[in-house]
């Protein structure tokens, strides 16, 4: 086999397994400084590194996903107003259910779904989407939706669940919106600036169309890093990280099945899977500790795990199409 047939047959083999070389990559490297004491003093240091450098990947990505959406692509469709339904009263059920049983034995799992359910659409899950050949611009105005409608029903539902003095409905929705917009809209109309005022430096970022990927796949690696230092420094009992780790499986695998299915009734079964299955973690887990218990906050880290497993498994499915 000649140099340049290895070298095809690598770059395929990263292409297709990319998010699974991520997550192995983001649990070695955590694993690996962990163990190393000397390592211990530069904490901090990467700490500071990785707040940094997953916005700025975030954004980068997001722009580059952007200046491939035309503004008059982002309309409404009729999946749109299903899927906020399915994600909305399976949400508020939970909460009155709570409200209703405040001693349920199991209520931190119960939680640990509500954080599942409500869990707006991960902002790179346009990325994936495309790669999958679903419809980016559709996923991309359902993201926009689904995050107005987490920074209503949480504030509103939540103190049924656990009531919080001198936290208002506007300081609570506030504080969704600052966390999550700013990366959400900055990007968005920035691209739509680049294509109306610099269109042909626009053409030139039309070409690097798969770099967008591979800064999810980079970002994805320090996201998973960061979710393994919760569960391993975690002080809940082993008995509720696994029944956590098992809720959030459950409402991964419910809402990719409820999304392709909802769908396929209008041709975009792709797009609606991701769009309903697909999460922001890091804002899941910000929000058990910002809302809930911070016990919580675990079932976040695992759905981050198992929604991008699901991922790999897909892109793969493509590839071998």
């Amino acid at each position: 086999m000649t140099a340049e047939k290895i070298a095809d047959k690598t770059i395929k083999f990263l292409k297709t397994w990319t998010l699974t070389i991520a997550i192995i990559t983001g649990i070695l490297a955590y694993v690996i400084y962990d163990n190393i004491p000397a390592l211990a003093p530069a904490g901090p240091y990467l700490e500071k590194a990785v707040g940094f450098l997953q916005p700025a990947l975030l954004f980068a990505m997001l722009f580059l996903s952007f200046c491939r959406i035309a503004p008059r692509e982002l309309r409404p469709r009729k999946w749109h107003a299903w899927l906020l339904l399915f994600q909305s009263s399976l949400f508020v059920i939970l909460a009155l259910l709570l409200r209703l049983l405040p001693d349920f034995h199991g209520k931190v799992m119960l939680e640990g779904a509500m954080l599942c359910l409500i869990c707006p659409t991960a902002t790179a899950a346009a990325v994936v989407t495309g790669k999958l050949g679903g419809d980016m611009p559709g996923l991309t105005a359902y993201t926009v939706i689904i995050n107005i409608a987490a920074a209503v029903l949480i504030p509103l539902f939540v103190p049924f669940v656990h009531p919080s003095e001198g936290i208002s409905f506007i300081t609570a929705s506030s504080l969704i919106l600052a966390k999550v917009f700013p990366l959400l809209i900055a990007p968005c109309l920035l691209a739509f600036l680049v294509r109306y005022l610099m269109p042909k430096f626009h053409k030139r970022v039309l070409r690097f169309g798969n770099l967008a990927f591979y800064l999810w796949g980079i970002s994805l690696t320090l996201a998973i890093a960061m979710t393994t230092r919760s569960i391993v420094h975690s002080t809940t009992p082993v008995v509720y990280q696994a029944g956590l780790a098992a809720v959030s499986l459950l409402c991964c695998a419910l809402q990719f099945w409820a999304g392709k299915k909802i769908g396929k009734r209008y041709g975009a079964s792709i797009t609606a899977g991701q769009a309903l299955g697909q999460k922001n973690t890091v804002f899941a887990i910000w929000m058990g500790y910002t809302f809930l218990t911070p016990v919580t906050s675990i079932a976040g880290g695992f759905y981050c795990i198992w929604h991008n497993v699901f991922n790999s498994w897909q892109l793969y499915k493509v590839s071998k199409k």
